[in-house]
């Protein structure tokens, strides 16, 4: 799927790029001419139905104090490669910025991908992260690891889905140093940067020169799996300097070694001015911006303090109310693989799971014609502690009427984890139930 609307360009979420020995595997929501430029390391089982976790909660559920700015410390220049010719920066400077650089992991464990990114130390003293929200995106663990060689674990913060930035806060850190920054309204075509980043999930640093092409760039990016669809990126540098699969999160730098820009999506395209782009970044001021509200703890309609709340079901895919022809649509994203299987009650398949592995599309489903149908629920999650079951349907949340999928999202949008919720479903041998339920912390989406 393409989108030429306006400046934008079609974009998608999380080209895969596996790391070897393991074999090429299927791309990973891949829809579009540009791709999001995260790693996955191992790809999802193809019968998985999507988390409901849900996003945008209405308060804050973390609160840090606002970032304060802490002055980076040189690094030995053979840390970080120098650029190739053609433009770029020296690399003394870039020895500076690659000492704020951290390689994120993260495990997917509800989806069964291990994924790979990057990210940039922009407060020392309190251990914050900048990067983007996909490279964290359903993580269920995430580590990040410094040039020193050390790894942290790490927490999220918030993050905003919309414009792609999450900023993570390491835990029992040391010894850290943040990327020097710099002036992205500054910025203009034909000026020389170069990229940095983890690319193609190597957990080393590699950088990529090149010259900024165009300025305030607008891109739309599209995702099939996640809860939300599509999002429209706005004012993104773009660049020739080749950024690849595993440089999400990491820093565009000028001649002067100060980051400008966070480098998001690549690809080859063309504008209509014939320029050639292989990568966009976020304008470093965007994402500062954001990443300060993050830190003061300011929840909006589009930036999420914390974890979302979690109820722990696989949900059918498709946007039709009937949950047959979700069932049907479930199996057509899988491709035909991943097929009917039992109901959960014992008949055939497990009650409970802990990743989609081996999750089947229910082969007895409740006798209703409207609601969300389970595809199944996770171990230990509010869902299956209230004896939700696969095949059983979503008909109401706190007395509201449920249909289609994405409603269960938009009745429990306002709720955050430790809010009580009640839920009404009919089981697959046709028994109304309704059951009170405590959110718990779910991953980022």
């Amino acid at each position: 799927m393409q989108d030429y609307s306006g400046y934008g360009y079609g974009a998608d979420y999380g080209s895969t790029s596996p790391l070897p020995p393991m074999p090429p595997q299927p791309p990973r929501r891949r829809v579009g001419l540009l791709s999001y430029v995260a790693v996955a390391l191992v790809a999802g089982a193809l019968g998985a139905g999507t988390v409901v976790a849900l996003y945008h909660p209405a308060a804050s559920s973390v609160t840090v104090r606002p970032r304060a700015t802490n002055p980076p410390v040189a690094l030995p220049s053979t840390a970080v490669p120098a650029p190739s010719s053609g433009g770029g920066t020296a690399a003394g400077s870039l020895a500076k910025v690659g000492q704020g650089i951290m390689i994120i992991n993260t495990t997917l464990q509800y989806s069964s991908e291990r994924a790979a990114g990057t990210g940039m130390v922009i407060n020392a003293a309190e251990g914050l992260v900048l990067t983007n929200n996909h490279v964290i995106e359903n993580a269920t663990k995430i580590t990040a690891t410094a040039a020193s060689g050390k790894t942290f674990k790490a927490t999220v913060v918030g993050y905003d889905v919309t414009g792609d930035i999450a900023l993570i806060r390491l835990q029992d850190f040391s010894g850290l140093n943040a990327v020097p920054l710099g002036d992205s309204g500054k910025v203009k075509t034909g000026d020389p940067v170069t990229a940095l980043g983890n690319a193609e999930g190597q957990s080393r640093i590699v950088t990529a020169a090149g010259r900024i092409t165009a300025v305030n760039r607008t891109i739309v990016a599209s995702d099939q799996g996640g809860a939300v669809t599509s999002e429209t990126l706005h004012g993104m540098l773009a660049t020739n300097a080749a950024i690849v699969s595993g440089d999400s999160g990491g820093p565009l730098v000028n001649a002067s070694g100060q980051v400008i820009g966070m480098d998001t999506a690549g690809n080859n395209v063309r504008f209509p001015d014939q320029q050639t782009a292989s990568g966009f970044a976020i304008p470093i001021n965007t994402a500062l911006s954001v990443a300060r509200e993050i830190a003061a703890g300011h929840a909006s309609s589009t930036i999420t303090i914390g974890y979302p709340p979690f109820i722990g079901i696989y949900v059918g895919a498709g946007t039709s109310s009937d949950p047959r022809q979700q069932a049907e649509d479930q199996q057509q994203q899988n491709g035909g693989f991943g097929g009917f299987g039992g109901n959960g009650n014992g008949n055939g398949s497990q009650s409970c799971y802990n990743d989609n592995a081996n999750l089947p599309i229910p082969a007895s489903i409740a006798p209703v014609n409207s609601g969300t149908l389970v595809v199944g629920t996770i171990c230990g999650s509010p869902a299956a502690a209230a004896g939700l079951t696969a095949g059983s349907v979503i008909t109401s949340v706190n007395g509201t009427a449920i249909g289609a999928p994405p409603t269960v999202h938009n009745a429990l949008a306002k709720s955050r984890p430790g809010d009580s919720v009640s839920l009404t479903w009919v089981t697959p041998s046709g028994q109304h139930k309704t059951a009170s339920m405590i959110l718990t912390q779910g991953p980022p989406l």
